[in-house]
């Protein structure tokens, strides 16, 4: 899948350099590999893990020229921040000691936490004023692959920097010979390799969000001799990927390695190759894959983002060199053991429709998605939405300038529940099946998040999805139809949003309430 960009070539050039320009990054160059597990972590007689996050400002080297220095916001001044490592089981202590000028919070991302360590302020607790600290302690039940951010003025704190990855090990390790943590991300970048101001801006609000032109991984740009990585031959690799863009949608070409699939969003799921040629990584989103070197062949493999047409990423090359491991890739399963998460009852599920509507073109979508009956004008009756009901492409026309004065560029089932003060999208009793149906009547790919739980993917368009992967964030094409299911099992309000971080912004959030 490609989309056409309209980004300038120019600036992106002048940033990254070639190697005759800009010179490639300083000297170390760009280490692929895992950061230093728990690196100021400490762990008490008890085995809680004790990891203090300070967020502050701090100087980063994003691009291919080292005299250019960025100023970012940084957990423990670095970009990403430091990898937490915890067993499954174990407790995490974290003291959060704001240094930022501005308040903030940290979400679990994917982590199945208690309501209030969710880290969203307004709805599970106070914002972190300036100076302040807050202690988030829970126990991590779900093996996998997870991250943090803030969750207080989201857009430009995770833009800046402040985003780091916590991995929780399983009991049974997977055999393998290493394993490589990327962090994949973004940036938007002036020519003194300053990270331009303009968050929030309409027109990344109301298209694709905040796409950057410098992308890095684990904070370094993989340009030049910067992004190869070292392999042996016969090498067997655990590669954990995680999406901490704003924006910007990967998709992952791995020349001729054919990972194959272990995890997704860090649950279990049945090995398998991606049923595509480009593996789609949304923000928020993320993949463990096991990467078998050939014992012989290429003398290297280049990993390329190729999702908008002439904008191609490079992202690693894998060199590999030395004496072989083995001599032919190794026997074994790659199941790893499933988490212990409560399997809905479909016959006794609660069904809600969730519809996303707005953003340029989305009076287009909407009213394809109704011809098609995808969407009964019955159904957007019911949720409010009349007058994209009855009155065709005028109506829709009408229903979005509504929108859009009053300062609401996506809405949820034809509302902003942000803004409306009309209370959660759906209201649930605790242990209850919800089985939802997500509708993107939009011109626009969105990667659904929810909190505090973990769903079943189980269909695309009526057509049941292959394995039927658990998640906590789905990316959802225009026009499409996504079914889903979880056990209410974990009371509060959870919010339910894009995790393209500026719709959220203009509207594409909600509640679910767990009772």
């Amino acid at each position: 899948m490609t989309f056409k960009s309209s980004f300038s070539a120019t600036r992106r050039d002048f940033l990254l350099g070639g190697a005759a320009t800009l010179g490639v990054v300083a000297a170390g160059g760009l280490s692929m590999a895992s950061a230093t597990g728990r690196a100021g972590a400490s762990e008490n007689a008890g085995g809680a893990v004790n990891m203090p996050l300070r967020p502050g400002a701090a100087q980063a080297s994003l691009v291919a020229d080292p005299a250019y220095q960025t100023a970012v916001w940084a957990y423990n001044g670095i970009v990403p921040g430091p990898e937490i490592r915890v067993r499954q089981g174990q407790r995490l202590h974290t003291r959060l000691e704001n240094a930022l000028a501005q308040e903030t919070t940290i979400h679990w991302h994917g982590i199945r936490v208690p309501n209030a360590m969710d880290g969203v302020p307004g709805l599970t607790q106070a914002a972190v004023k300036p100076g302040d600290s807050f202690d988030y302690v829970f126990d991590l039940p779900d093996a996998g692959t997870y991250w943090y951010h803030p969750h207080a003025n989201t857009t430009e704190q995770l833009g800046r920097g402040l985003y780091g990855a916590l991995i929780v090990e399983e009991t049974d390790p997977l055999p393998v010979d290493r394993e490589l943590v990327w962090m994949l991300d973004d940036w938007r970048l002036n020519e003194s390799a300053a990270i331009d101001d303009g968050f929030n801006a309409m027109h990344d609000v109301g298209h694709a969000g905040r796409i950057g032109n410098v992308v890095t991984v684990n904070g370094v740009a993989p340009m030049g001799t910067a992004g190869d990585v070292p392999v042996r031959p016969g090498e067997r690799i655990r590669l954990r990927l995680l999406n901490a863009a704003n924006g910007r949608i990967f998709a992952l070409d791995f020349d001729e390695l054919a990972p194959m699939v272990i995890a997704m969003d860090g649950h279990p799921v049945t090995p398998h190759r991606n049923d595509t040629p480009l593996l789609l990584l949304g923000p928020g989103m993320r993949f463990d894959l096991v990467i078998d070197i050939p014992v012989s062949g290429k003398p290297s493999f280049a990993v390329t983002d190729r999702f908008y047409d002439g904008m191609e990423n490079a992202i690693a090359r894998l060199v590999p060199s030395g004496a072989p491991v083995r001599d032919h890739a190794p026997d074994g399963d790659l199941a790893l053991k499933p988490n212990s998460l409560p399997e809905p009852d479909l016959g006794q599920a609660v069904k809600h429709d969730l519809i996303y509507s707005g953003g340029m073109m989305g009076d287009m979508i909407l009213s394809q998605m109704i011809r098609s009956g995808h969407i009964t004008p019955e159904k957007l009756s019911a949720m409010g939405m009349e007058s994209a009901a009855g009155a065709g492409m005028g109506g829709m026309a009408n229903m979005m300038r509504s929108m859009f004065g009053a300062g609401n560029i996506w809405a949820v089932n034809g509302r902003d529940p942000d803004r409306d003060g009309n209370g959660p999208l759906v209201t649930l009793t605790r242990g209850q099946t919800c089985h939802l149906t997500l509708m993107n009547a939009t011109a626009w790919l969105h990667p659904i998040h929810l909190h505090g739980h973990a769903f079943r993917l189980l269909a695309r368009n009526d057509a049941p999805v292959r394995h039927q992967p658990w998640l906590d964030t789905v990316l959802i094409e225009p026009g499409d139809r996504v079914e889903i299911a979880f056990v209410a099992d974990n009371p509060g309000d959870w919010l339910i949003h894009c995790h393209i971080l500026e719709h959220k912004v203009g509207g594409m959030s909600g509640v679910i309430r767990v009772l």
